[in-house]
C-alpha cells in the first residue's frame, strides 16, 4: 500500500487533473494552475506548478498562497481543501481520487483529545472551519465597513464555536456563538496558531461576552497575514484595522498583530526594508508601535508611523 509520500508523487504526476478536481473555480496559465485560495475561490494568489522536477523549488505538484504564505503538496492541498483534519483521512481521499485499492477496514477511533488552546487544537478547529463568504463573519465584516473581501484566505468562520464562560459572563451565557477564525502563520506559513472572534448571532457585532477575542497556539513573533512579504510591509492591530487598509492598499502585504505585546515582539523578515506601523490611539498600543519602530530601525528597516484619522 502506498504511503503518503507515494501518494504525493503519484498526484503530482497528475497535478492538473488533480486541480481541476479540487479547485474547478480556477484556471491553467502556462505551467501553473492559478486560484484564490485552498477553498477554490476565484483568483490568483494561489498557484499550482503542473509541469517541474520532482523534487525541490518549482517541483510538479507543489503550491504557494502568495497571499497568506501557506504552501506544501497536493496531499496538503486536498487535505485543506476538503477541510480534512487527520492524515489519514487525507491519504484515503487521496487514493479514492487515484482509484486506488483502500487499506483494510478499521474500526472508528475518535482522535485523541489535545491540550485547549494548544496549536494541535487551533489546527483541528481551522480544518473544520469553513470559507468566509456567504456567512455571518462576511455581514460582520461589512457592517465594520469592509466590503471588499477578496484574497482573505486566511480568515474562516465557525457556525457554532465553544465558548467556556468566566466568572464575569452574565447567568445563561450560551456554551458556543458563531466566529470568525484567523490563522496565525509564521514567516514560512506555518499555522502556528488561531485568532477567535466570536460574533453575536445577528452577525451585527461581537458576541457580548466577556472575552470575545481569545487566541490558541504559539502567537508571540507571529501574526495573521495578508498577502506575502517581500521589502515593504504595514503592520498593525487589529484584523479590522487591517482589512480595512486593505480597502485602499489592496495589493501591500500586511500583518495583524492581535495584541500589543505580540505586535511590540513580531519578528521582522529578513529581507525587510521599509515598515509602515499602523498606530492606534490606545497608550498600548502606541508604546507597542514605538517598540517595534525602535527594532526596526536598530535592524536598519525604515519605520514609518501611520496614524488613524477621524
Amino acid at each position: 500500500m502506498p504511503d503518503a509520500s507515494d501518494l504525493a508523487r503519484q498526484l503530482a504526476r497528475n497535478a492538473e487533473s488533480v486541480c481541476r478536481h479540487y479547485l474547478p473555480q480556477g484556471r491553467r496559465q502556462g505551467r501553473y494552475w492559478l486560484v484564490g485560495d485552498v477553498e477554490g475561490t476565484p483568483g490568483r494568489s494561489l498557484f499550482v506548478w503542473l509541469t517541474g522536477s520532482t523534487s525541490g523549488k518549482g517541483a510538479a505538484g507543489k503550491w504557494t498562497d502568495a497571499a497568506t504564505g501557506e504552501h506544501g503538496d497536493l496531499l496538503d492541498l486536498i487535505a485543506a481543501s476538503q477541510r480534512l483534519i487527520s492524515l489519514a483521512d487525507a491519504l484515503e481521499e487521496a487514493r479514492r481520487f487515484l482509484s486506488l485499492p483502500q487499506p483494510e477496514p478499521r474500526s472508528f477511533e475518535p482522535l485523541p483529545p489535545v491540550p485547549t488552546g494548544s496549536a494541535e487544537a487551533g489546527w483541528r478547529l481551522w480544518a473544520i472551519s469553513q470559507p468566509v463568504h456567504g456567512t455571518l463573519a462576511e455581514t460582520y465584516l461589512r457592517q465594520r465597513g469592509i466590503p471588499d473581501l477578496r484574497a482573505i484566505g486566511c480568515l474562516r468562520f465557525h457556525p457554532n464555536c465553544c465558548y467556556r464562560a468566566d466568572a464575569d459572563d452574565p447567568p445563561g451565557t450560551p456554551a458556543a456563538f458563531p466566529a470568525l477564525i484567523a490563522a496565525v502563520r509564521d514567516s514560512d506559513g506555518t499555522l502556528c496558531g488561531l485568532h477567535r472572534t466570536w460574533l453575536d448571532p445577528s452577525g451585527i457585532t461581537k458576541a457580548a461576552i466577556t472575552t470575545p477575542r481569545p487566541a490558541m497556539g504559539d502567537l508571540l513573533g507571529h501574526g495573521l497575514r495578508f498577502a506575502r512579504v517581500e521589502d515593504v510591509m504595514v503592520a498593525g492591530e487589529s484584523i479590522e484595522t487591517m482589512l480595512s487598509l486593505r480597502q485602499i492598499l489592496p495589493d501591500m502585504p500586511m500583518i495583524a498583530a492581535l495584541s500589543a505585546a505580540h505586535l511590540a515582539a513580531f519578528k521582522l523578515p529578513p529581507n525587510l526594508r521599509r515598515l509602515y506601523i499602523a498606530r492606534d490611539t490606545d497608550a498600548a498600543w502606541h508604546q507597542a508601535a514605538t517598540t517595534l519602530a525602535d527594532r526596526a530601525q536598530d535592524s536598519g528597516i525604515e519605520p514609518l508611523m501611520l496614524d488613524a484619522r477621524a
